[in-house]
């Protein structure tokens, strides 16, 4: 994409995410604003819980409707879409793997772990090799990270996790797995309609998804490492971002927060040009790992 242009986007969703296992998870929350000021609001999932299966269901029937005259929507999810190729190369020998070989081993792996499941990648004898299940500190761990996690700590927003390590509460592991299962789904359903960024070009008219990290639009807002804990600390937050205030009221759940300022950080960011064409995204983060949007505009 040309430095030069952004892509134009009538409606913005942010989804906060979760790699557990069970029906549904109190983890998942849904959150969107159309194009201009409005305050961003939260999606309520079937039956007050989101699954998996229900997000990728939802975002299904939304995306493949007729692209409104406010134009096409552009969603970001907070899972890491890749895995650092350092390692995961290794799990097909003797070729050059794309993302999309990655994502298909990441099917076959997977295909009987139920709603969009997937752990049992994670201990395959084979692409397994790698991740760091429980107990101390293996000798032989690397914690090997992207380059777009490297960009976003020499950014000062923020310290993502290595999806290698499956460790503690703040492990992203899993839930990149279950997202890959879910970006497949979407764009094989999707054909031509729905791009993901940045592995595939976001053609005008067409619908993106992105890769998205929260704790970056609560550092532009100047929140740091600080948790948005009610509603006037978020609608604080939503007006640093250009957005009108919420006027919620009482406590706001780490989750929804994330989704809520996710959702009016997009929309903040998405007609940056230099969000779409970071100076330090090369071909292999175009074919192979990925990127967070919104991490490294100010590279060399």
């Amino acid at each position: 994409m040309s430095d030069a242009a952004a892509p134009a986007f009538g409606r913005f969703i942010a989804i906060d995410w979760s790699g557990a296992r069970g029906r549904r998870y109190a983890g998942i929350a849904v959150a969107e604003c159309p194009a201009g000021d409005a305050a961003p609001r939260l999606v309520e999932g079937p039956g007050g819980w989101w699954s998996r299966t229900a997000v990728f269901d939802w975002l299904r029937v939304e995306l493949a409707r007729e692209p409104a005259l406010a134009g096409p929507t552009l969603v970001g999810i907070d899972c890491a879409f890749s895995l650092p190729f350092a390692v995961a190369a290794r799990g097909f020998p003797g070729r050059e793997a794309t993302v999309f070989d990655l994502w298909d081993a990441v099917e076959e792996v997977c295909a009987r772990e139920s709603d969009f499941g997937g752990g049992p990648f994670a201990s395959h004898p084979l692409h397994g090799l790698g991740f760091w299940h429980g107990g101390p500190q293996p000798d032989w761990y690397e914690d090997p990270h992207r380059a777009t996690e490297w960009a976003c700590r020499a950014d000062g927003l923020g310290h993502p996790q290595s999806p290698y390590k499956l460790i503690g509460s703040r492990q992203v592991g899993k839930g990149a797995l279950a997202g890959m299962r879910v970006l497949r789904a979407l764009r094989a359903t999707l054909p031509g309609r729905l791009a993901v960024w940045p592995f595939d070009e976001v053609a005008p008219g067409t619908s993106a998804m992105v890769e998205i990290y929260p704790r970056l639009f609560l550092k532009h807002t100047g929140f740091g490492q600080r948790k948005i804990r009610d509603g006037a600390e978020l609608d604080w937050a939503l007006r640093r971002l250009g957005s009108l205030p919420s006027q919620r009221t009482g406590m706001v759940s780490d989750h929804d927060s994330d989704a809520l300022v996710s959702a009016a950080g997009l929309r903040w960011l998405a007609g940056t040009p230099r969000a779409w064409a970071p100076p330090e995204l090369d071909d292999t983060a175009r074919r192979q790992e990925g990127w967070i949007f919104g991490v490294g505009m100010s590279g060399s």
